[in-house]
């Protein structure tokens, strides 16, 4: 939806308001026209129904509005006299169009000065449930989110189990674009599984003014761009989702709009220069362990457990390799990538159980080699350790269309692709056949033109044109953890309009926590710390615990203290 099809829209809901509460407004000693009239009617309105000024800024905030007009509906026939319980599910029942009867039909009575207190208890609950839930809505859509790391793709920085606060005010808080949508919940329904929104009306893309621009090494949550899931880590499928209901993202961001990216071997290369990582970032490669002996048990807790175990190693002899079709085999068919080779053997990892490899290649397992996933530092200090020769980083070289950008003709792997131009907001680029794959889901999905290519040809919003300009800025996000994350890499782009924040607070940490709450156990260590900064993260709940013992301490005092006097 457009500014003018909003501003219809919105015109409409002002004349359905008017026709329903004219003459209430009369009755209540306003004038007609005065419900006519966009916003002053709303401000009008909280008068009539006794009610705080303020109400009237809840009533634009999209998803806490469609909290709050339940509440004016019923508001404000009970100013009418309309207190039953039937009236108040008629007006709640009918979306608030009951009180075109009691506009029309009845011949009801203004109560000035009618009471606020709830008359029951229930209904006391209700109200403080309703404005509980207000107020939690407005801190998860505009301040800080609760956030929990579901995969692995940033272990080391940040761990599965992981709760985290977001925050949504350093970059600016991106408001809904969805406007009919279940509050405190994201894309599902819980218990039921089904979707919490309505993909119309959408309101444009505005963010809020923060006091930071997302920058190269922060973690950054974002909504998924290649999101069609139905539901998170379920198979079903497809669904097209508004840009704020798509699943939620944390990486790290390792490439802003202008930049010209490159990853080589793994590292990420910024216009030339190697990105130097804060120090709080631990990346992990997949590695060859070699040995002087067998990969034992000792060996494999040595590089972290059977969770760091990435596959086994083959050889095939050199004299193999010179047979017709060797090279097809072994990247067309297997998809083994190559790691190191002597004087007789040639060493591979990957898919190598077809029998095309074992019977045409002679390809034989190697006992005392394996990869495993760790960092660089844990990778040099095995090296002497229980046999350990040496440990090889891996990297990927066998080309695929897996990667970004999915085109045979620009083909990369994980470890080696690029350079790639991460678009700039306003900064126009020459458009060819060749580079157009780079480009089209931008210019197609997140921008919405029109796109074809006919011959050497390519049309926008049915204009040939040679050139294109983005409309708005561009990031690429990244695991830390190189080989067990899909990121940028794989779907590519993250624009502007999909970020959501930062996480700045881990509040509780639980290992082991996708195996069910049996198994769960405290990270204490990484309870209270905060996820940015220098050095090791420390964990103030200590701290947490003194300052609340002492608040505790302090309140029983005064109203010990206030009894003697009394």
């Amino acid at each position: 939806m457009n500014g003018t099809q909003w501003l219809i829209f919105i015109l409409i809901i002002q004349v359905i308001h008017f026709l329903g509460t004219w003459k209430l407004y009369i009755k209540a000693g306003r004038k007609g026209w005065e419900a006519a009239i966009p916003v002053y009617n709303a401000i009008v309105l909280m008068k009539i129904i006794n009610r705080p000024k303020w109400w009237v800024v809840l009533l634009f905030i999209p998803i806490i509005n469609l909290l709050m007009f339940p509440v004016i509906w019923v508001e404000t026939i009970r100013s009418f006299g309309k207190n039953s319980l039937l009236d108040t599910w008629l007006v709640l029942l009918t979306l608030g169009f009951y009180t075109y009867y009691v506009n029309y039909a009845l011949d009801v009575t203004y109560i000035e000065n009618r009471s606020l207190q709830p008359k029951t208890v229930a209904g006391e609950w209700v109200s403080s449930i309703v404005f509980a839930v207000v107020a939690a809505s407005i801190v998860h859509t505009y301040f800080v989110q609760p956030y929990v790391i579901p995969t692995a793709s940033l272990e080391k920085t940040l761990l599965v189990g992981d709760f985290l606060f977001v925050s949504k005010f350093h970059y600016g808080a991106r408001t809904p674009m969805t406007t009919i949508a279940a509050p405190m919940v994201h894309d599902t329904l819980p218990v039921i599984g089904t979707k919490s929104y309505l993909t119309k009306p959408q309101l444009p893309y505005f963010r809020l003014p923060g006091f930071k621009k997302v920058k190269k090494n922060d973690i950054v949550v974002f909504s998924w761009p290649a999101d069609t899931v139905y539901q998170f880590f379920k198979k079903d499928k497809g669904v097209i989702k508004p840009v704020d209901k798509k699943s939620n993202y944390v990486k790290r961001c390792v490439g802003t709009p202008g930049d010209s990216l490159s990853v080589i071997n793994g590292d990420v290369f910024i216009n030339g220069k190697k990105l130097v990582l804060s120090d709080r970032a631990k990346p992990q490669f997949y590695h060859t362990v070699i040995a002087d002996k067998e990969i034992d048990n000792t060996i494999i807790e040595l590089a972290g457990g059977m969770q760091n175990y990435a596959g086994g190693i083959i050889r095939i002899a050199k004299e193999a390799l010179l047979q017709d079709k060797a090279e097809e085999i072994l990247k067309t068919r297997t998809s083994l990538e190559f790691i190191k080779s002597d004087a007789t053997y040639n060493y591979y990892t990957g898919n190598f159980s077809a029998n095309n490899v074992a019977s045409f290649l002679k390809a034989e397992n190697v006992k005392n080699m394996a990869l495993f996933n760790m960092t660089d530092a844990e990778a040099a200090a095995l090296v002497g350790k229980s046999g350990i020769t040496e440990v090889l980083r891996f990297s990927e070289h066998n080309p695929s269309t897996a990667v970004f950008p999915q085109n045979k003709n620009l083909e990369g792997t994980v470890d080696n692709f690029g350079p790639v131009y991460l678009p700039e907001k306003g900064q126009t680029v020459k458009l060819t056949l060749e580079n157009l794959p780079y480009y089209k889901k931008i210019i197609r999905d997140y921008e919405h033109h029109t796109l074809s290519a006919s011959g050497n040809q390519i049309s926008i919003d049915g204009t040939v044109t040679n050139q294109y300009t983005f409309s708005q800025g561009y990031y690429w996000m990244m695991g830390d953890n190189r080989h067990r994350s899909e990121d940028s890499r794989i779907w590519g782009y993250v624009p502007e309009d999909h970020i959501v924040g930062t996480p700045i607070f881990i509040w509780m940490s639980i290992d082991h926590f996708t195996e069910g709450f049996k198994n769960w156990n405290v990270r204490w260590e990484r309870v209270f710390t905060t996820v940015s900064g220098d050095g090791e993260p420390t964990s103030y709940f200590k701290y947490f615990l003194i300052l609340l013992v002492a608040y505790f301490g302090f309140d029983f005092y005064r109203k010990k203290k206030k009894a003697k006097k009394e």
